[in-house]
């Protein structure tokens, strides 16, 4: 695949690459529609010409449509094709072999992540705590303790996770595993259920390194005992839920929690190194009833919608949606060889997307 030479590109237009949604998609799927008019938004505001461009399998149609705009570079937004989150590593491939900048993680990072056994595998191997687990026929008769959580190995945003996810009885994994793939497809694992505080870590490009954003705590208020303080599909999607209503993402700590935090900005970093990351990432941590961190996910090109986590921890370390935007620009993965000329001033606001 031939490369769209530099001296071709229009130094202003950026191609903001997302997954093409069908209509009768899911609000995880549909959300990807807010993040994209965020983003196009933000771009715009900063001197950009973002311009949308729907991705499919089609990958000779997305390569067509990327040479005919000859963009500065590529704001990559797809997290799926077709719903399959396994696919997500083929639009950086993509913009790889057409030579185009693109924001957030390459491709290398996205293979590494995306499945989270072997992601899990990596952390434990770089002697970074994450519970164990196990996939395959051990899954459903693992060698460790519970309480259990069963998860999609490739999918993310809580898909499939609920209450039944969690479960103390290994005879039930059996059952829960094979459900699982039947109601939404795609290979399943086990993991150690640990029951505890829940931590995200934000983490953004800088010049002068990685920064963590101010760390966030998911609190599950009023749930009752019994119920798994998770934040499932529900929590995240299903608004007006009790769990959507009721999990509260919280900035303020006390004193006392000073050295555990400290803590996880160390085990974030080691993340973001260990996996060659660049761009933005969140890591999502479990602190065990003794205190002990355990990293459940390394979330790479997080949702950059104005409800999500890495917003609200930007906001919270005073930093609005564009200058997130010119950070991410500012670290483009492939290096830029000529950066965009941008003209100050000249933004206007402009229709919204989808």
């Amino acid at each position: 695949m031939t490369p769209i030479p530099i001296r071709q590109r229009q130094p202003r237009r950026v191609a903001v690459l997302h997954a093409a949604i069908a209509p009768e998609s899911g609000p995880d799927e549909q959300d990807a529609l807010i993040q994209l008019e965020t983003v196009t938004q933000g771009l715009f505001a900063l001197g950009y010409d973002p311009v949308p461009v729907a991705m499919t399998l089609d990958l000779s149609a997305a390569r067509a449509r990327l040479a005919a705009l000859k963009p500065a570079f590529v704001f990559n937004l797809v997290e799926a094709l077709e719903g399959d989150g396994r696919l997500i590593h083929l639009a950086p491939s993509l913009l790889d072999t057409l030579g185009l900048p693109y924001t957030g993680a390459n491709t290398s990072a996205m293979c590494l992540t995306t499945p989270k056994p072997l992601a899990k595998r990596l952390l434990a191997a770089a002697g970074i705590a994450t519970p164990p687990w196990a996939v395959g026929a051990e899954a459903s008769t693992p060698a460790f303790a519970g309480p259990y959580i069963v998860k999609s190995v490739w999918e993310h945003a809580s898909i499939g996770i609920d209450a039944d996810s969690v479960t103390g009885d290994r005879r039930r994994l059996g059952p829960l595993l094979r459900r699982r793939e039947r109601n939404h497809g795609g290979e399943w694992f086990t993991e150690r259920f640990i029951d505890g505080r829940e931590f995200n870590l934000s983490l953004l490009a800088g010049a002068e390194g990685v920064e963590i954003l101010p760390v966030a705590e998911m609190c599950f208020v009023g749930y009752p005992a019994g119920k798994p303080r998770i934040v499932d599909y529900a929590a995240k999607w299903h608004q007006g839920s009790f769990e959507f209503v009721n999990t509260v993402r919280r900035f303020d700590f006390p004193d006392s929690d000073r050295v555990l935090i400290g803590r996880l900005e160390e085990i974030a970093r080691a993340c973001w190194t260990l996996f060659g990351l660049s761009g933005y990432a969140r890591v999502d941590v479990r602190v065990d009833q003794e205190g002990s961190p355990w990293v459940l996910e390394v979330n790479i090109n997080p949702c950059l919608s104005p409800d999500a986590g890495f917003a609200a921890a930007g906001l919270r370390g005073g930093l609005e949606t564009p200058t997130i935007l010119q950070r991410l620009v500012a670290d483009l993965n492939p290096a830029a060889t000529r950066r965009p000329e941008i003209a100050p001033g000249t933004a206007q606001p402009i229709p919204a997307v989808g």
